[in-house]
Order: C-alpha cells, then sequence, then structure tokens
C-alpha cells in the first residue's frame, strides 16, 4: 500500500503497514510441504508420515468441472503403482464441507476401496498447511520420498508425470 492511502489516522496513532511486497506463498522445488488434519472419514493425516513414498497431492474442489472429469482417470493411474511406495492424497477446497462429504459418500458407493485415497477438506479447523490455496484448480504436487516438492502441475496432470514417478519410485 501507497503510504498516501494510510488513513491520517493510522499515522497520528504511529500505525502503520509494511510496505513491502509479500513474499511468494506459493513452494518451491525442494521445499517439504505441511499438511496435517483429518481425512473426511475421520482419520488422523500428517504428510510427514507418507515419508519413504513418492506423493502426488491433488488440490481441487467439486465445483470444478476438470477437477471431477479428472477423477477416474487419477484413480486408474494411481492403481497401476498399487503395492509399490506411493500414494494419492486430495485436498478439497470446496467452500462447504457438505460439498467435499457428499463426493466422498458418492465415491464409497461406486469406486472399489482399492481405488480411494486419503482426502482431506482446507475448510475443516484441524487442517494446517503451508501453502494457501493455489490460484487454479486443480493442481498437483509431486513429492520425493524425503517429502520435498518435485514438481507443480497445473490443469491435467500430464503423462510425463507419471513417468517421473516411476523415476522416483
Amino acid at each position: 500500500m501507497h503510504p498516501s492511502l494510510i488513513p491520517r489516522t493510522l499515522l497520528s496513532l504511529g500505525l502503520s503497514l509494511a510496505l513491502a511486497p509479500f513474499p511468494a506463498l506459493a513452494l518451491q522445488a525442494g521445499e517439504t510441504p505441511v499438511i496435517q488434519g483429518r481425512t473426511l472419514t475421520g482419520a488422523p493425516f500428517d504428510l510427514a508420515a507418507l515419508r519413504g513414498k513418492v506423493v502426488l497431492v491433488l488440490f481441487w474442489s467439486t465445483d470444478c468441472a476438470v477437477c471431477r472429469d479428472k477423477m477416474p482417470e487419477l484413480r486408474a493411474n494411481a492403481q497401476g503403482w498399487a503395492g509399490k511406495p506411493f500414494e494419492l492424497v486430495s485436498i478439497s477446497f470446496d467452500r462447504r464441507e457438505q460439498d467435499a462429504l457428499d463426493y466422498e459418500r458418492l465415491v464409497a458407493t461406486m469406486v472399489p476401496a482399492s481405488q480411494r485415497f486419503a482426502a482431506l477438506w482446507s475448510g475443516n479447523p484441524a487442517y494446517k498447511g503451508n501453502a494457501p490455496r493455489p490460484a487454479q484448480l486443480p493442481t498437483a504436487w509431486l513429492l520425493d520420498k524425503s517429502g520435498k516438492l518435485v514438481e507443480t502441475y497445473t490443469g491435467r496432470i500430464p503423462a510425463e508425470a507419471w513417468d517421473k514417478i516411476a523415476d522416483l519410485l
């Protein structure tokens, strides 16, 4: 904010706003994301507990048509890594928790247990993370076995990402 836009009342009280630009909020390659909370089924979740596995974290919303459309593809690709040290995790940025819960109930009735993965709602008071809502949904993070961010994908996860997962396994 430019100093001329700070109300004089605040200035007269000796209060001011930081004028430096905000730091980048997105994580960079090599950084370690933090995600903790409860899954939509109520189980405790800590991303750090998945160290030793390659992890794909999907940020999405049920009101995102592209997100919903790509879920079967993601499930099928993830199932291809069954028995390998790989996990798929989704973080819903739905405005209402009920929307995420309704979707999970539908998944529970239509998708085999072997194709389901941990799902969290970012609005849950127990949810803690070190990154804000992505600018575009879907967005995904690929983490290596040490828990560090390797790549970020926006939109459809490209075929090369699955090759990268194979390399990391």
